[in-house]
């Protein structure tokens, strides 16, 4: 890529190979934080910010001269919508844009207005329906869309830098809960907290989870930390010293999704989950379609097999519990046993 000095304070940025405009505005977001980063001059500490307009080639125009003032058109539209910020010469583009970091911009307020809640839904045994804990799942009281579900905010949240606040809140809130229940004489086994990939790279992790079972007074057995199949298969030896500490705090690892991520199965032996989720996916058309019966019967013998628990997801029907408990599959959770409750 190439950056020049262009005239006076304006700089021109030339981005190769950049096909999508979501890679072009992950790069203009990142050139504003490095801008934001105050500069040492003299002693002196000064605050510089940037306003950037992108025009794209060849969608916006062919020639260097039209693509650079179809630039400059958008630049000066950031700056009209509040400086420090990038705006595309195309319209479309920017109403995405704007819909976005208005979302972002409420995400922030839910956190200082307290809009969050967990509802958590229980998970049994396959053969007694004994409750054996439950997952705890985070919801947004939206003050005029009402519940919000994650897949509408997850995303979101980690494109903004807020997934971790957010992590941190869901498991003292998880943790909090915990220590309410106790206080009350009942008994609710253990509590499985989802750690995003963005949450679980953060050196972070282990600190708020080490701070929260202390102040909340939970022992290892009664908190859970749940990883999708894709997080424990990137970036491996990051993966493997956190996943390392948390089985230094004595937390059970659960992997979650089990099935619909990577083929290798080099994992399992390596990080050694406590629990593997059967992915819903797998649930859903049992009991009758045969390969999901094959299927599920081989994830159930590969997990007894190395000592590992199972948990079947999305179990609605009394034929599916049925036929689970029957290849032995442990624990249950779905609609059947109860929808996720406040």
């Amino acid at each position: 890529d190439v950056v020049c000095r262009h005239s006076g304070d304006e700089f021109i940025v030339l981005l190769h190979d950049a096909s999508q405009w979501d890679e072009v505005a992950a790069t203009a977001d990142r050139l504003l934080a490095a801008m934001e980063q105050p500069a040492l001059v003299q002693g002196r500490e000064l605050a510089v910010a940037a306003s950037i307009g992108v025009a794209l080639y060849p969608d916006d125009a062919t020639d260097p001269d039209t693509l650079v003032r179809y630039a400059d058109t958008a630049m000066y539209a950031a700056k009209n919508l509040g400086r420090a910020r990038y705006s595309f010469f195309r319209a479309e583009f920017n109403s995405q844009l704007l819909a976005t970091q208005q979302l972002e911009q409420e995400l922030r307020q839910a956190l200082l207005n307290d809009e969050f809640i967990l509802h958590y839904q229980p998970q049994v045994d396959a053969g007694t329906g004994q409750l054996l804990g439950c997952e705890a799942l985070i919801r947004w009281q939206h003050p005029q869309r009402g519940l919000v579900p994650p897949l509408q905010f997850i995303t979101a949240a980690e494109e903004c830098g807020l997934i971790g606040e957010l992590g941190a809140w869901t498991i003292r809130t998880a943790c909090a809960q915990m220590q309410s229940w106790k206080a009350q004489g009942l008994s609710f086994g253990s509590v499985a907290v989802n750690v995003s990939a963005l949450e679980f790279r953060s050196h972070r992790l282990v600190e708020v989870i080490t701070q929260a079972m202390g102040e909340f007074s939970i022992q290892p057995q009664e908190l859970e930390i749940e990883l999708t199949e894709s997080v424990l298969m990137t970036d491996t030896d990051t993966t493997q010293r956190i996943v390392e500490r948390l089985h230094g705090l004595g937390l059970p690892l659960a992997v979650d999704d089990f099935g619909t991520g990577y083929s290798s199965l080099s994992y399992l032996k390596r990080l050694r989950p406590s629990k593997i989720k059967i992915d819903r996916s797998f649930v859903r058309d049992l009991p009758g379609d045969d390969d999901d019966r094959v299927l599920v019967q081989a994830i159930v013998q590969l997990a007894k097999a190395m000592g590992i628990r199972v948990v079947a997801e999305g179990v609605e029907t009394d034929a599916q519990r049925a036929l689970l408990h029957n290849i032995g599959c442990d624990t249950l959770q779905g609609y059947l046993i109860s929808r996720p409750q406040p």
